[in-house]
């Protein structure tokens, strides 16, 4: 992860390990979360861009961390307190977030992606949330954000099977905000686009993000604790186990609901 400051008021941060599909790992969860909290007390930091290397803009979840929490409450426990942690970094910050999505978005990563206030995506670039085709709840935000972006019907048919949505359909139902042709156009646009927030009053932008945000939390204090308690006993099935196997043998899975 890389944290830049493109132009006067905006800050990056970049997602920088393409060779792991930048999925939230324990590394990026342990770099990730003390910069946004840093970044909500910078008064020089008037809107944030989130963006992303390599061909996905994240993967989302490590598989190897979540088989290893599997075998153990500990680790399990951690994982799902790095997950509140990382939302509630979000519902922190007062300044703006604007996604540059370039590539396919995924679990956690979709997540993230829709915890921002703009999304910014290539028409290469795809949402996903494929938590239940792993044997998983989607416990980690997605209840939280797709129905606040897509509705609740659109969020069920979407979390309650895990089939993506290209770009397109996802700017025409709510979950991007901004469509640009290329990957390589999606982080300048979104520089583009913080760089024209960032040159209006902090106090009427942050005010309204700071509203903005208690709705959000207002939603989160209703549903996250639990979905992530439900997540956390589904880390603990076998279900979750054959979810991964099946996906590194590249076959259907057999779940037995245990």
């Amino acid at each position: 992860m890389a944290l830049s400051r493109p132009s006067p008021g905006v800050a990056e941060i970049a997602l920088t390990r393409p060779e792991l599909l930048n999925r939230f790992d324990a590394e990026l969860h342990a770099a990730i979360i003390p910069v946004l909290r840093d970044l909500a007390g910078d008064p020089e930091v008037r809107a944030v861009v989130l963006s992303s290397t390599g061909r996905a803009f994240s993967a989302g979840g490590d598989f190897a961390l979540m088989t290893e929490a599997h075998g153990d409450p500990a680790v399990r426990r951690a994982l799902v307190d790095d997950a509140r942690h990382l939302v509630d970094a979000f519902l922190d910050l007062p300044q703006p977030v604007v996604a540059g999505v370039q590539g396919p978005a995924v679990g956690l990563g979709a997540t993230v992606a829709l915890l921002c206030d703009a999304v910014v995506a290539a028409r290469s670039a795809s949402l996903s949330d494929t938590h239940v085709t792993v044997g998983l709840v989607a416990g980690d935000g997605g209840c939280l954000v797709w129905p606040a972006a897509a509705g609740m019907l659109r969020a069920r048919r979407h979390l309650l099977t895990g089939d993506p949505l290209d770009a397109e359909t996802a700017l025409t139902l709510g979950l991007v905000t901004d469509l640009v042709d290329t990957a390589d156009e999606a982080a300048p646009a979104a520089r583009g686009l913080a760089a024209r927030i960032a040159a209006l009053s902090p106090l009427a932008v942050q005010g309204t993000k700071r509203v903005l945000n208690r709705v959000t939390a207002q939603r989160a204090g209703e549903v996250l604790d639990l979905s992530l308690a439900h997540e956390e006993r589904t880390l603990a099935s076998d279900d979750l186990l054959e979810g991964i196997s099946a996906f590194r043998e590249k076959r259907p899975p057999t779940f037995h609901g245990r």
